[in-house]
């Protein structure tokens, strides 16, 4: 039987998620821009979705900008809230962003001459909201940081974050796609980020809905200049027909998620302290990467020294088991992990790293092959030195 151990990539596909979609299919859904019967029928079908999200995120319905995952939605928030805030051209971000962000900050620096300042994080990937604090000015026109890192699974201070930033006037955008997985997220306040975020972001593969569909959560009345241009659907803020069908799977798939996910996010936190407790246990010279405490209740990531993270790879694969080396948005990357380095890992070490993401707590025998299959390979690995 194999073992999916890659939920950070993308998640299964939940039963009410499929079903909402072939619901969809179903009603023989046309253009949700058509004014006539079965363009009403689409239209239905994405302003309920977008209430159920709402309802979920703790924002309202004229809130949520579908679209067609987390790097537009993210690229969306970043370019769209900076270029369009005459406050300044000055962005402040940290160094382990996802390269959806840093990318999308690297455009307004190169083609819009905005001035960026990335934040250094620890040894254990937390950014300090003191350093957030002291980079603001007064042309700061945004703060963006993630509200977990996706490759070590810190869990970041982004409500303190967003209470500093909030003092001095400073819109402020987190990137929960990761975090969306397994912790319950809103912009409600006592919601964790809170409200005193202006813009989220969410992709529903990461949870059991469909790849091709996310959204942006943006505060009313808050300025956004579009990425895309042309029928003006979203309320003019992103152009482009509607995905019916992936939108009703994703409200489907985020609304069954959370009805279960605090009893879930107890039982993934169990599940992945025992498998860290193994393999630091067994595996020769394993070290975790990320916070021992704030980190993501599935969440485990180690370096391996004497060993590469790609043979570890293939010897997991090769036993059924399906793993990361990092972030599956930098596939192919033969580099050492941007995020690792941030952290102050050296590059020979950083090529060792090794991630598992549960999508459900794990038997005790698939962590037992795990930690086998581990603890294999680096003897291999060391003989052939």
């Amino acid at each position: 039987m194999r073992g999916y151990l890659d939920a950070a990539a993308t998640s299964p596909l939940l039963p009410e998620a499929r079903e909402a979609m072939i619901a969809a299919l179903d009603a023989d859904a046309a253009n949700a821009s058509s004014v006539h019967a079965a363009g009403h029928r689409a239209r239905t079908i994405v302003e309920h979705a977008r209430q159920q999200l709402a309802e979920v995120c703790g924002v309202r319905p004229s809130e949520v900008i579908f679209t067609s995952g987390g790097t537009e939605a993210n690229n969306l928030a970043v370019i769209g809230l900076a270029l369009a805030n005459p406050r300044g051209r000055h962005l402040v971000t940290s160094a382990i962003e996802h390269p959806s962000v840093l990318e999308s900050c690297a455009y307004l620096q190169r083609v819009h001459g905005f001035d960026v300042t990335e934040i250094a994080v620890n040894d254990r990937g937390m950014t300090d909201p003191s350093k957030i604090e002291s980079a603001l000015r007064p042309d700061t026109a945004l703060v963006t940081v993630g509200l977990a890192n996706g490759e070590v699974g810190t869990v970041q201070p982004v409500q303190e974050i967003a209470r500093v930033s909030a003092a001095a006037g400073v819109l402020v955008h987190t990137d929960a796609v990761q975090a969306a997985a397994t912790l319950p997220v809103s912009m409600s306040q006592g919601g964790w980020p809170g409200n005193q975020v202006q813009a989220m972001t969410i992709a529903s593969h990461k949870f059991g809905g469909p790849q091709g569909a996310g959204a942006l959560l943006l505060r009313d009345g808050i300025a956004l200049e579009p990425l895309l241009h042309g029928g003006g659907q979203e309320h003019g803020r992103r152009s482009g027909t509607e995905n019916v069908v992936a939108i009703a799977g994703f409200a489907a798939a985020v609304t069954a998620h959370a009805h279960r996910i605090g009893a879930r996010a107890l039982a993934l936190a169990s599940s992945r302290d025992a498998l860290v407790e193994r393999v630091l246990a067994e595996v020769p010279g394993a070290q975790l990467t990320g916070d021992e405490t704030e980190r993501l209740p599935g969440h485990a990531s180690f370096t391996v020294p004497g060993v590469s993270g790609e043979s570890l790879l293939v010897a997991l694969d090769a036993a059924g088991i399906a793993a990361s080396s990092g972030s599956a948005c930098a596939a192919g990357n033969d580099e050492p992990s941007p995020v690792l380095l941030a952290m102050g890992v050296l590059p020979e070490l950083a090529q060792t790293a090794i991630r598992f993401t549960l999508p459900e707590p794990m038997e005790p025998a698939l962590r037992d092959r795990v930690v086998r299959v581990m603890t294999a390979e680096v003897s291999r690995a060391r003989r052939l030195r």
